[in-house]
């Protein structure tokens, strides 16, 4: 199955991944774990995204999309895989579809974790991190839905809502529903 999870920063994405990849034994694939991937092994595409990074610049869509390319053309993601953090934008989405174009295959739903901002702030505020003030963590937000919206709107016929808010095992119940839905 190769699904596109979307959700605001704190709407779980990244533990529904972990669960689901295991479920479904296909990887997550996470953005920033390419980059630490990339940059710890010190390849090309690695190499660049640090300068970019140690400059302060977000890294490029090129590549960020190259990483992307590499990794989902690797065996492992043959069957399926979970993509946690790409795209983000509209000129994302429309590169991911390149990608699968050249793989010969397309996404098969695109997950959106639906959680309201009060839960967002309070689940990121538990999480104890220095960054994370209520500030910082609701201008985050604005900042998603800014760029994201266009992106739902763009994957709007591949779109499943899930309710990303009880606990994690209540939210992963109604995603393994929501795909059985979609399996049938």
């Amino acid at each position: 199955m190769r699904l596109v999870l979307l959700g605001p920063p704190g709407a779980g994405k990244g533990t529904q991944a972990a669960i689901l990849s295991d479920k479904l034994g296909v990887p997550h694939v996470s953005t920033g774990d390419l980059f630490r991937e990339n940059i710890g092994n010190n390849t090309e595409l690695g190499q660049e995204a640090k300068s970019y990074i140690d400059a302060g610049k977000l890294v490029p869509t090129s590549v960020t999309v190259n990483m992307v390319k590499d990794r989902l053309s690797q065996d492992d993601a043959a069957d399926g895989f979970l993509l946690d953090g790409f795209p983000r934008t509209v000129e994302q989405g429309d590169e991911l579809k390149n990608i699968l174009d050249g793989l010969g295959t397309k996404l098969d739903a695109v997950l959106q974790f639906d959680v309201s901002e009060d839960v967002v702030v309070e689940r990121m505020l538990a999480r104890g991190r220095a960054d994370d003030t209520e500030e910082v963590i609701r201008t985050r937000l604005k900042v998603y839905r800014d760029e994201t919206a266009p992106l739902l709107e763009y994957y709007k016929d591949s779109i499943i809502r899930i309710v990303a808010e009880g606990s994690v095992e209540d939210i992963n119940e109604r995603t393994m529903e929501a795909l059985k839905a979609l399996d049938s």
